[in-house]
Formats: C-alpha cells, sequence, structure tokens
C-alpha cells in the first residue's frame, strides 16, 4: 500500500522530543507517506492497568482494516536494522494493508492491543520512556528505508 501509519499514546510534550521526532518523521515522509494518529493519555486518577485499557480501547478504535499492525512492545522480537529493512519494504509493497505502528502510553499495551496485532516488536530488551521509544522507531523506520535505498546513512 506504501504508506506508514503510527498510532501514539499521547502528545510529546518537551520540545526536545517533538524535534527529535520531527527531525526523523521529516526524513521519512519524503520516502514514504506517512499519518500519525495521537491517542489522548488516559485520565490521571485511573490506576495503571485502567490506564492500558482505557488507551487501549481508544488504539482499536483508530485501526482500520487496512493496518498491518506491529505492536511495540518489550516482550516483541528484536531485529537488527538491516533485518527491519527487509521487514519493512516487504510490509509496505504488501498491497492488501500498509504497516501501523502501534507505540502504547506510559504503562504499556493493554492485551487487547497485543492480541489485535499481527506483530510485535521490540527495541531492546531494556525499557524506555514511551516518550524515546517513539523517537527511536522513527529513527529505526528512516534507517530502514534508507538500507532498503540504498541512501548513505546507515553504515555497515
Amino acid at each position: 500500500m506504501r504508506r506508514i501509519r503510527f498510532i501514539w499514546v499521547g502528545k510529546l510534550r518537551k520540545g526536545w522530543w517533538q524535534d527529535a521526532a520531527a527531525l526523523y518523521l521529516g526524513r521519512v515522509h519524503p520516502l514514504v507517506p506517512c499519518e500519525e494518529v495521537v491517542v489522548r493519555d488516559a485520565p490521571a486518577q485511573l490506576a495503571p492497568e485502567a490506564k492500558k485499557a482505557w488507551e487501549g480501547a481508544k488504539i482499536l478504535e483508530k485501526l482500520g482494516p487496512q493496518d498491518y499492525p506491529v505492536a511495540l512492545d518489550e516482550g516483541g522480537r528484536t531485529m537488527t536494522s538491516p533485518a527491519l529493512a527487509k521487514r519493512l519494504t516487504g510490509w509496505i509493497d504488501d498491497p492488501a494493508g500498509a504497516p501501523c505502528f502501534i507505540v502504547g502510553g506510559a504503562f504499556g499495551l493493554a492485551p487487547e492491543v497485543l492480541a489485535a496485532c499481527r506483530e510485535r516488536l521490540s527495541l531492546s530488551p531494556m525499557t524506555f520512556p514511551h516518550e524515546l521509544a517513539r523517537v527511536i522507531l522513527l529513527e529505526q523506520v528512516y534507517r530502514a528505508l534508507a538500507i532498503a535505498r540504498g541512501l548513505p546513512y546507515h553504515h555497515a
């Protein structure tokens, strides 16, 4: 389908997160059309599991029939940047769907969201703030596209 969707929980509130995300999104967009969907953070008074459930319901509402949902999850599969380039190219070239990366909020993704995803991807065995995970994902998507197109960004 030759596009990429991103579903994020919460706005980037700090300028440095906004700048970093904009930098990589600006590099991705000329290579592949992108759409960002931001789901509001759950109400502050909810307990962590209730927050995940609330945000999860909102995420599921945003998934479309053409989406190939990929959850960013600490229990997901890790891969090298060249391996991601190969997978991403396959997802983008699939006429039946388009990759849709999902990054949850501070407490992660609800089990219902994980169950709806076709794949789970881990950026690292370490845990990152969701704002940083968003930036790392955008950088890795750009790196994967650069690898796939032979651009001089990735030095293997």
